[in-house]
């Protein structure tokens, strides 16, 4: 009899693994036939729009759930755009200098309410309130006063990089002024210059009439100045740094701060809204926009965003990690009619440090430069993430080129009902 038990145990075991392995591959099956559905619509708005190439993520707490590119990474090689395909990011880079800085306030180095003029060599005083004090936690959450100027940060900023070939490429471009390598000088000079009372690149309009941590005022500047100030603490160059607490520890290896860190023959060519070829460049204040990654890699860093704001993060501890995410700031922060209520993905509605909260309660950052436009944003409840990175401007066609922005967005939204994911 304890034989004859023994076996039906053993048959009804074997049957539920058998039913179980069934149920998991049917599941495997359905979702591959979702996202290959996925894959031909976009690759149809691709193909029907203006956009040269373009690659997009879809990821939940428990990793990557799709990741491709479309169109071209160049349009005279006929290179494709994939997910391994690297460029700049923009300013979804300034969300590493928000994890960063939680990183150095856990060694230890800093604290989010320290005067910044405790880490720095220079004088920064704002010349309207010159005995308020400017603290990190006001760049973190772009309040300190500091203002972009079109004169010294616009057409200072960027710099061509060296040694390439500008024959049948355009350096003219209308928002952004793509300097001279030679030009270029250290983040810490242009940023003494520009924020110092007497400094060469100091104009009165490069601090707003707004006593610090009074008003929201979106800045480049004060963000680069907080990469800065994580420098001086830490005794480390800032990309030295992310690339030790951020980019190696989540394998991020496509990625980096300059051409010299990444595989340039990865790297996607850049395009003006008209297919007009773009050069290779960088910035001065290179923290703010210019982190070279993939797809893949970007897939990687939002799956610990996700993970990071449920307290599960492997880059900072819990408690770093809800710092990052609270909302800072109130109604008072921000003047009358600033705020897009309307909009799902504006993460200028509320922000956290260095990351923001869009009105529909989405948690990311947006980027746009010349010839690149990106959107990495999280649903809080859903747990579930989107990317997506594009190689040319909106330019003077903005609105076809938002339409076919927006499509791809939302395609990817409506296929994550479809999805059967635990």
């Amino acid at each position: 009899m304890k034989k004859i038990a023994l076996i039906l145990i053993l048959v009804i075991s074997f049957s539920s693994c058998d039913k179980n392995k069934k149920n998991t591959f049917s599941t495997i099956d359905e979702n591959q036939k979702i996202l290959d559905s996925l894959t031909v619509d976009l690759d149809s708005i691709q193909k029907n729009g203006p956009i040269i190439g373009f690659a997009v993520a879809m990821v939940n707490q428990n990793g990557v759930l799709y990741e491709k590119g479309f169109g071209l990474a160049n349009l005279d090689t006929k290179e494709k755009y994939t997910e391994n395909t690297i460029q700049h990011i923009a300013s979804v880079s300034k969300t590493l200098i928000g994890v960063a800085l939680m990183k150095a306030k856990e060694m230890g180095k800093l604290n989010l309410d320290d005067p910044i003029q405790d880490y720095l060599p220079f004088k920064v005083i704002h010349p309207n309130y010159p005995n308020e004090t400017i603290t990190i936690r006001q760049l973190a959450t772009h309040t300190s006063g500091i203002n972009d100027t079109y004169e010294q940060y616009m057409e200072r900023a960027w710099i061509l990089t060296k040694n390439q070939n500008l024959i049948n490429v355009s350096i003219d471009y209308p928002e952004q002024r793509l300097n001279p390598s030679e030009l270029n000088i250290p983040m810490e000079k242009y940023l003494k210059e520009y924020l110092e009372l007497n400094g060469l690149y100091y104009q009165d309009d490069n601090y707003i009439n707004f006593k610090p941590g009074e008003r929201y005022n979106y800045s480049n500047i004060g963000a680069t100045l907080c990469a800065l100030v994580i420098e001086k603490a830490t005794g480390q160059a800032f990309d030295s740094f992310t690339e030790e607490h951020i980019l190696k520890p989540l394998g991020m290896n496509s990625s980096g701060w300059s051409l010299d860190d990444v595989d340039i023959k990865k790297h996607s060519r850049l395009y003006r809204n008209d297919n007009t070829l773009l050069p290779f460049y960088t910035a001065i204040t290179y923290p703010d926009g210019m982190l070279i990654s993939s797809s893949s890699d970007m897939a990687r860093y939002l799956v610990e965003l996700i993970n990071g704001y449920s307290g599960k993060g492997t880059l900072l501890s819990k408690e770093s990690y809800k710092e990052l995410f609270t909302k800072q700031l109130s109604d008072n922060n921000f003047a009358e009619g600033e705020r897009n209520a309307d909009h799902p993905y504006d993460g200028d509605y509320n922000p956290g440090i260095f990351i923001g909260y869009s009105a529909f309660g989405f948690v990311g950052h947006s980027g746009g430069d010349a010839g690149v436009a990106t959107w990495m944003y999280f649903d809080k409840e859903k747990k579930t993430g989107r990317y997506i990175v594009i190689n040319c401007d909106m330019g003077n066609d903005k609105r076809a080129r938002e339409l076919e922005y927006y499509a791809i967005w939302d395609k990817m939204n409506d296929y994550f009902d479809r999805l059967i994911v635990d």
